[in-house]
């Protein structure tokens, strides 16, 4: 799917208060929606950037290869969120992969489009910036959040941030395996596998296949935060 009814399309409601009329109907003629499944690959980290990217509909995670062959889960964005602004203006390559959590889809304008705004429109360029600046404030205060606490408490984290951060409910379908819990907080998925079962034991959570359900937010919170 190619271009936008720029009355309605979500790229307004990023865009419009920096942009003239002029520029936003260049931004929605190059625009292109692509679908992924879950578990797909959107963007290999060491790609060429073409293609400025946000997220429409779906989540994924943005994870990095490492070089003992493990990948480590960086961040998980969700809808309107800028999937390749952390390596758009700083290289010609990505730095970091991103994947399908969930069906999604995925929309492009030109680079070469945006890069020609950056240089014309002082404003747009600072909201980039801005945007910028906040997604590494997140990753930065995530990764401290998650490295001063202990296992439970790590698990602890990841559960109440799905709960509150992504779903808005204590009842959700875990988008991610166990693994991946692992690579998100830096635990081995054995010990994600006991925590969680240990959660359930003491009433804490209830587990149904993927689905999660908080059953004492209060307790899994004192754990989060004393963690």
């Amino acid at each position: 799917m190619t271009g936008c009814n720029c009355e309605n399309c979500e790229l307004k409601a990023l865009f419009f208060q920096n942009v003239s009329e002029k520029e936003f109907a260049l931004l929605c003629d190059t625009r292109k929606e692509r679908n992924y499944k879950k578990g797909e690959t959107i963007i290999e980290q060491g790609a060429e950037i073409k293609e400025f990217s946000y997220l429409k509909t779906g989540l994924v995670k943005l994870y990095k290869h490492l070089d003992n062959g493990k990948n480590q889960i960086i961040k998980i964005a969700g809808p309107l969120d800028f999937i390749n602004l952390l390596s758009i203006f700083s290289d010609r390559y990505f730095q970091y992969s991103v994947a399908a959590l969930e069906d999604t889809t995925v929309c492009y304008v030109n680079f070469e489009t945006v890069k020609e705004m950056v240089k014309k429109n002082g404003n747009f360029a600072f909201d980039l910036l801005r945007k910028m600046s906040r997604m590494t404030d997140e990753i930065i205060n995530t990764t401290l959040e998650i490295s001063r606490k202990n296992l439970r408490g790590r698990i602890a984290f990841v559960l109440l941030y799905f709960a509150r951060s992504v779903y808005k409910n204590n009842t959700f379908e875990l988008p991610v395996s166990r693994k991946e819990i692992a690579e998100f907080i830096e635990m081995t998925p054995e010990n994600v596998i006991r925590i969680l079962s240990e959660f359930r034991k003491d009433g804490i959570i209830r587990i149904n296949g993927k689905e999660i359900s908080i059953t004492d937010e209060k307790r899994l919170s004192v754990i989060a935060e004393l963690g």
